[in-house]
């Protein structure tokens, strides 16, 4: 295996009742600082393979390798300490109903011990950049679906995850907004070498971002180049096909850009 694989599965299986497969014999390699999509029917397994590589499931049998390291046999505290180099969002955006939207998104901070001060800047910073500044103070459960995923969306993106794993991430966003977090995850990608697998069933999100596709289907995994990606080399939609409704203000690159200068202070935390 290259050493700049992130992911890596081989002849994985996944059971959940311990008979009926729902992943059987998978086997990959996913390099670091890739963007894939996942796709597939309900029920296939995308959310299945998602919590495969966040270690929230574990394989019925097979190996699977993260950053070069077997993961199968690992201690708790080996898989909390993967973890930190990891984010994952749910489609139930797992938010923490007795937190305030910003003490939601502060948390993954404080976990890493960065000071009152810091998480204050950064928080503000993202809730700025997902379109919810206004909303700090607010009871998630207070808020919209749409805006409850961009909390999630920001409290993962904010701890700058080498893996990000996104299930579903824009189906409950309108265009506008569909855009202004795809428009992050490429900069995630471009400016970080974040690895992403984002699972989503719109052949319009698929059409429009030209990444690879990682598709399950029969309980196997297979890929599809999707066409060319170089207009997203530049963070740039495809266009003509009625589905992106780019949003107005800063360009993402000057949010990561001011934010990869505090993030030094993450990493030794």
């Amino acid at each position: 295996m290259e050493e700049n694989t992130a992911i890596s599965f081989a002849n994985v299986g996944a059971t959940y009742d311990g008979t009926n497969e729902v992943l059987g014999d998978v086997s990959f390699n996913i390099s670091a600082g890739s963007f894939y999509f996942l796709s597939g029917a309900s029920g296939a397994g995308k959310t299945t393979l998602l919590r495969l590589i966040y270690q929230l499931h574990h394989p019925a049998r097979g190996q699977i390798k993260l950053f070069g390291q077997t993961i199968n046999n690992m201690t708790r505290n080996d898989i909390a300490r993967l973890r930190h180099k990891m984010a994952i969002v749910f489609q139930e955006y797992s938010l923490i109903s007795h937190l305030s939207v910003f003490d939601n998104i502060a948390l993954p901070l404080r976990v890493r011990g960065l000071s009152d001060a810091k998480v204050r800047q950064l928080v503000g910073r993202v809730l700025e950049w997902v379109g919810l500044a206004k909303y700090a103070n607010a009871d998630p459960k207070s808020l919209s679906g749409g805006q409850q995923q961009r909390v999630s969306v920001a409290r993962a993106i904010i701890i700058q995850p080498a893996i990000l794993l996104a299930d579903e991430p824009t189906g409950n966003l309108d265009d506008e907004n569909a855009s202004r977090l795809m428009e992050l995850f490429i900069q995630m990608n471009k400016m970080f070498g974040t690895t992403i697998i984002l699972a989503t069933h719109s052949k319009k999100l698929m059409d429009t971002y030209k990444f690879p596709v990682m598709h399950i289907e029969n309980h196997r995994v297979s890929f599809i180049n999707n066409g060319s990606n170089v207009a997203l080399a530049a963070g740039v939609p495809q266009k003509d096909n009625g589905f992106v409704k780019i949003w107005k203000g800063p360009k993402p690159q000057n949010y990561f850009t001011e934010l990869s200068k505090q993030f030094e202070d993450i990493g030794n935390a």
